[in-house]
């Protein structure tokens, strides 16, 4: 999520405070309001697409739940995609009420009412933008934007109080008017008496049907209430105290206007419904539904990095026909991807990123590449890697094939970030290392081969996402591409992965559960031996062919994988050996895990935010974590192991709901971890175990400074006349970026998605700004710049060539903060 996700948080609020609520309980809350409105939508579109092809729908059950709407939208495998989206969408709601807590604008306080409309039928419109352009994560979060505030309107204004029994569709219509607006020196409200605040709005603002909203200030002294004004009302909302005295939200049952607060969330739900149903007739059924996480296919994207340099001139056939046959192993199934990505590399080039949705026209995008170039034997594989790392979306799989070692080793820590962030699975195929050593001398003077050192370059990498790195000669690439076959799977989860290097013996132990199937493990490294032992107590040695624990093996390379004859309950598997290995075992099934680290606020009100940065090592965190894949299973453990093995941490569990878990941990492992959870499945009470198939890393960096804001950027000028015809036209575009007055300075400025030309230069006489010049062809009219300050704070700058986007991005300078590598995010604002 991205979770980013992707994606993922559950925030905490402090009674009183000025938003609807979070936590469960009797009173309606922006998480449920959120939810159920889009479970709501979902039905609806799923029937609508059901009518249009002619087939039957049938309602899920009362009340909607994720499990029981994907099974009636006839996409049961997108459950995991479609839990994901809702809940990064409730995320970024939630996030409003911290990252905007004093702005009355995204509240309707303070009678912004104007101010608050603007921000939603701006935001709409880039809702529409990006799924036009199926940027359904920035879809997503601009999405769950703009609804905090649509939410809030019937809360915190007096539409309720007015009697109107449907919300103000006004609201989402940028050519029609809020409605009559109380002017700034007109009286609205008197004080509460005897704390009874049901009739203090002032007889002619109903009568008249005048809108007006609460003041909301968390000090006296900075309070701007005019005379006469309402006030939001709370233990936190100073202007309460003021003459008149109380307030008029509705944001719980306990709050002011309390009575009112199940007709406002209610309204709030409507209102919501009402906004995505806008979105959905603008986007059709089918956009709508991937925004949604709910793909006829995998929400993935299947992408392959290919080494085209001179070198792999007899491998190229071969990697051909393997790419050929991982495409068609998912054709006319629901793991068939949703993009498909090719990036070709060589030295000095890389690139351009072919995504298309077409796997006929990938197929043959792939059989036309030929062999150039390369020189010396360094190629620019990690560019290549890099370039489609930020093209596909998250918890996407990624191929990498090459014989040559990477030319820009730099770009490791970049790319293990980037791994890290959108949780993507790259596998390497490596011909001729220093482990094969059987390619033929091309002369007398030299023979070409991947060193050891630069061969653990590419198994890091892999290790880190969770991917195989196969070594392999080229007669025996066909092999491992069946291998590759059984790895692509879009219900894959991992039940096991650990790593030793140096290597060791040690005893691994594993959970299978009744959901789970195809129970697989690979071994990666040489002279590894093993001894399995089932549930039973069955042994089987890894030299035993004859024994009943394992249904099939194979070995290429430097790798093996096993696939179990599946039993459920504890597995346990002793490696030997004295060389470095790693070790993953996954299988099938629907039950899954997400999470995020998530930072306490520090403002005046309590709350949780997501840590858009690595966590601290060797400090307290916390987590979020949420199950998918069930509406009934609970979790009782969750625990960091570190990879090496030597220690893990256990934390302290919080349930929300649905599935969602607040988890505190005293510490963060300095070495590379992963998340394990363990719960009990209510069928069977039978223990299910997963892991995470990503490692993850800690930031160990240690500050003297107070620099926690990233660099910011401010669009200087666009020209873009794009026509319809892309490919005959250009874009470009000119930025500044700073680190503020107090920052430390902009470090660099990258290319983070985007296929133009990116130029930066220092500004003449002030090295604290960094002016940058863009260009490229309108057929790819978005660029994402990321933008870093001398202490590790990450900011993204996304502008886009799209007129309507444009103006968005102009009117709030968008540089989101979503990744920081190294560097523990301090949240200074509060949630409410």
């Amino acid at each position: 999520m991205q979770l980013e996700l992707a994606v993922l948080c559950l925030l905490l609020l402090q009674p009183g405070a000025q938003s609807f609520g979070i936590l469960p309980g009797k009173s309606l809350n922006h998480l449920e309001i959120t939810k159920q409105a889009i479970l709501n939508a979902t039905v609806q579109t799923c029937r609508s697409l059901a009518l249009a092809e002619g087939t039957n729908f049938n309602f899920p059950t009362q009340p909607f739940t994720v499990e029981g709407v994907t099974t009636a939208c006839n996409a049961k495998h997108s459950s995991r995609t479609f839990k994901e989206a809702i809940t990064f969408i409730q995320l970024k709601n939630a996030q409003v009420d911290i990252r905007y807590a004093l702005d009355g604008s995204f509240h309707f306080d303070n009678e912004m009412l104007v101010q608050g409309k603007r921000i939603i039928t701006e935001g709409l419109t880039a809702v529409k933008a990006s799924n036009t352009q199926g940027n359904y994560e920035a879809a997503r979060q601009m999405l769950g934007k703009i609804l905090h505030p649509l939410q809030d309107f019937y809360s915190h204004s007096n539409w309720v109080e007015l009697g109107n029994e449907f919300p103000n569709s006004n609201l989402i219509r940028a050519d029609a008017s809020i409605g009559n607006i109380a002017e700034k020196s007109r009286a609205t409200c008197r004080s509460c008496v005897d704390d009874d605040c049901r009739n203090n709005i002032l007889e002619d603002i109903i009568a008249e049907k005048t809108l007006t909203s609460g003041y909301f200030d968390i000090a006296i002294l900075t309070s701007t209430k005019p005379p006469g004004k309402c006030s939001h009302g709370g233990v936190v909302d100073q202007t309460s105290r003021i003459e008149p005295k109380g307030g008029i939200n509705k944001d719980s049952l306990t709050s002011s206007h309390g009575h009112l607060h199940t007709t406002a969330a209610n309204m709030a739900v409507a209102a919501t419904s009402q906004l995505l149903e806008d979105v959905q007739k603008a986007a059709g059924d089918k956009l709508f539904l991937e925004m949604m996480g709910i793909f006829k296919g995998s929400s993935k994207a299947l992408c392959f990095v290919i080494d085209t340099s001179k070198s792999m001139s007899d491998n190229i056939e071969t990697v051909k026909t393997v790419a050929s046959s991982i495409i068609d192993s998912d054709a006319g199934t629901d793991r068939k991807p949703s993009w498909y990505i090719l990036v070709p590399f060589s030295d000095p080039g890389f690139g351009p990123a072919l995504k298309t949705s077409d796997s006929t026209v990938f197929k043959e995008t792939i059989n036309s590449l030929t062999t150039t170039g390369g020189g010396d034997d360094p190629e620019q594989s990690l560019s290549g890697l890099q370039l489609a790392l930020t093209a596909a979306p998250f918890k996407s799989e990624i191929f990498v094939f090459t014989d040559a070692p990477a030319k820009d080793k730099n770009l490791k820590s970049t790319v293990i970030a980037l791994i890290e962030r959108t949780q993507t699975v790259v596998n390497f195929m490596i011909t001729d290392s220093s482990l094969t050593n059987r390619r033929r001398r091309r002369d007398e003077q030299q023979s070409r081969m991947i060193a050891a050192d630069d061969a653990q370059l590419y198994r890091d990498l892999a290790q880190a996402s969770g991917g195989l790195a196969i070594e392999v000669t080229k007669a025996e690439l066909p092999t491992a591409a069946s291998i590759i076959k059984q790895s692509t799977s879009g219900s894959e989860v991992t039940l096991l992965q650990a790593a030793r290097n140096p290597g060791k013996s040690d005893t691994f132990t594993f959970t299978v559960d009744e959901t789970v199937t195809s129970v697989r493990v690979y071994i990666i490294g040489l002279s590894v031996t093993f001894t399995l032992k089932s549930p039973t107590g069955t042994s089987q040695q890894s030299t035993d062919s004859s024994g009943s624990l394992i249904k099939t093996s194979q070995s290429v390379g430097n790798f093996r994988t096993l696939e179990l004859q599946t039993q459920v309950g504890g597995w346990e598997l002793k490696m030997v050996s004295t060389n470095p290995y790693t070790l993953k075992v996954t299988g099938q099934s629907s039950i899954d895990f997400m999470f995020e680290f998530v930072a306490p606020s520090s403002g005046p009100l309590s709350g949780f935010d997501v840590l858009e940065t690595r966590p601290r090592a060797g400090l307290n965190s916390s987590l979020f974590v949420s199950l998918s894949g069930s509406d009934s299973a609970s979790l009782t453990e969750v625990a960091l192991v570190e990879l090496s093995g030597l220690e893990e941490v256990k934390g302290v569990l919080v349930p929300q709901d649905a599935g969602n878990y607040l988890v505190q941990v005293d510490r963060i492992p300095t070495v590379e971890f992963v998340l394990r959870v363990t719960g009990i499945l209510p069928s069977s009470s039978n223990v299910f175990q997963r892991q995470s198939p990503t490692n993850f890393r800690a930031s160990n960096l240690t500050m003297t400074g107070a620099d926690f804001t990233p660099p910011v950027c401010q669009r200087l000028s666009l020209q873009s006349k794009c026509p319809e015809n892309c490919s005959q036209s250009m874009w470009e575009l000119s930025v500044r970026v700073t680190d503020g007055a107090d920052g430390t300075g902009v470090e660099r400025v990258s290319l983070y998605r985007g296929t133009g030309t990116l130029n930066t230069s220092l500004q003449a006489g002030n090295e604290n700004i960094t002016l940058v010049s863009y260009i490229s062809s309108c057929c790819s009219p978005e660029v994402d710049l990321l933008v870093v300050d001398r202490v590790g704070n990450v900011g993204h700058c996304l502008f886009n060539g799209n007129e309507v986007s444009t103006r968005l991005a102009q009117s709030s300078f968008l540089c989101l903060s979503l990744l920081a590598v190294g560097l523990h995010l301090l949240v200074e604002l509060s949630f409410r």
